[in-house]
């Protein structure tokens, strides 16, 4: 019987959720000390409203650790078409980090990879034998849908998401979660600057797989396409399948978070504390009433 309800945060994704939320009317809530604190008081709000939504036992913070990763040395374009963070969200990286500590959250990252392939791999040890839900705003991580892994994609304002389970996937899609990754490696991604097969869109990547299954399945029935898609997998073999590479979340990084540390059991006074050092206005009112059972 599954006791444990594990949530899985994205805290590079909420806390830009939260930054572009008010930076785009020059509200960066800088507080006495001159530092910017509307991005970090944006995801404890993101935060607390989904534990109040989710009510789960035990809840993990993921993180990137700096721009650079093995899909860098892979593929040197990767995410190149992104600037540097606004000055004012630079300095709530760390804060934020802090922030979550101090409400006894443990903080998970690993150099060299990103958020979501520790969201990968604690999503594979810990949906074992509990539940895990996964909240985030990338669509990347419903790759990682399977029994007993829910995904709650952020949409605007707070508490509104749009869920996800393996079985609802499948019924959206008509494909399977780990077919997304073949999906990625053929339409790309431009978010995330790499090209898959170039010409080859949404559309026609899931209606090749719906046909073909996989990519090899693809490769192995390449006489039946159309000239054209034929031709431009040909042309683009190698990118496709870099861009494979790129598109997966790896699973195997080996960083861990026991079930002890992980349960949600926030020391109010410590909450207290830093909140008032942050000097978040109204947070009693605001926040609290959302993160105290």
């Amino acid at each position: 019987m599954i006791k444990n309800k594990i949530m899985l945060v994205d805290g590079m994704a909420l806390l830009f959720r939260a930054f572009y939320a008010t930076a785009m009317n020059n509200y960066y809530m800088i507080n006495s000390k001159g530092l910017p604190t509307n991005a970090v008081y944006g995801l404890v709000k993101h935060l607390f409203t989904a534990i109040d939504t989710y009510e789960p036992t035990h809840v993990v913070c993921c993180w990137d650790m700096g721009s650079r990763t093995f899909r860098n040395d892979l593929y040197a374009d990767y995410k190149a078409n992104r600037g540097a963070p606004p000055v004012e969200l630079i300095p709530q990286f760390d804060l934020a980090k802090e922030v979550v500590s101090a409400l006894n959250i443990p903080n998970i990252g690993l150099v060299g990879y990103e958020a979501d392939d520790c969201i990968g791999t604690l999503s594979q040890v810990f949906s074992e034998e509990n539940e895990v839900i996964i909240l985030s705003g990338d669509q990347d991580l419903l790759q990682l849908l399977q029994e007993n892994v829910t995904v709650a994609l952020l949409k605007k304002g707070y508490g509104n998401y749009t869920e996800y389970t393996e079985a609802s996937f499948i019924k959206e899609k008509g494909i399977t979660p780990a077919q997304l990754i073949d999906v990625k490696a053929l339409m790309g991604d431009t978010s995330d600057n790499y090209p898959g097969v170039r010409g080859i869109g949404e559309k026609t990547a899931l209606k090749l797989l719906k046909a073909h299954h996989s990519i090899e399945g693809i490769l192995e029935n390449m006489a039946d396409l159309p000239n054209g898609q034929r031709t431009k997998i040909e042309e683009n073999l190698d990118m496709m399948y870099l861009s494979r590479q790129l598109a997966r979340i790896h699973c195997d990084t080996g960083i861990s978070c026991s079930l002890e540390e992980a349960l949600y059991d926030i020391n109010e006074s410590k909450m207290a504390a830093v909140f008032e050092e942050l000097e978040f206005r109204n947070w009693q009112k605001n926040l609290k009433r959302q993160c105290v059972r």
